[in-house]
């Protein structure tokens, strides 16, 4: 398993949602942007830490789904979505 940061910038985010159809766990947030829900998936049942810092949005995960997040990332037209493995 891989533990790793999933950070949504939500300043730069226009709600444009690309990385909704990459990733599940990113859904609509009551402003109208995204957010990280880590039990977003309706098929995988998964875990992870979600805290708010500065307006941001940070998950971490321990799992084995980080490509998926990888590709939310890579949809994303603004570059709101940073991925990074972590130490822990």
């Amino acid at each position: 398993m891989t533990t790793y940061e999933v950070t949504l910038k939500k300043e730069p985010c226009d709600g444009i949602f690309a990385c909704l159809t990459r990733d599940p766990r990113f859904v609509e947030d009551d402003d109208g942007l995204a957010t990280i829900d880590p039990d977003g998936d309706p098929v995988y049942d998964g875990d992870g830490e979600v805290e708010t810092v500065d307006g941001d949005v940070i998950a971490t995960f321990d799992d084995d789904r980080i490509e998926e997040a990888r590709q939310a990332a890579a949809a994303c037209p603004t570059n709101a979505i940073v991925v990074e493995e972590v130490d822990r």
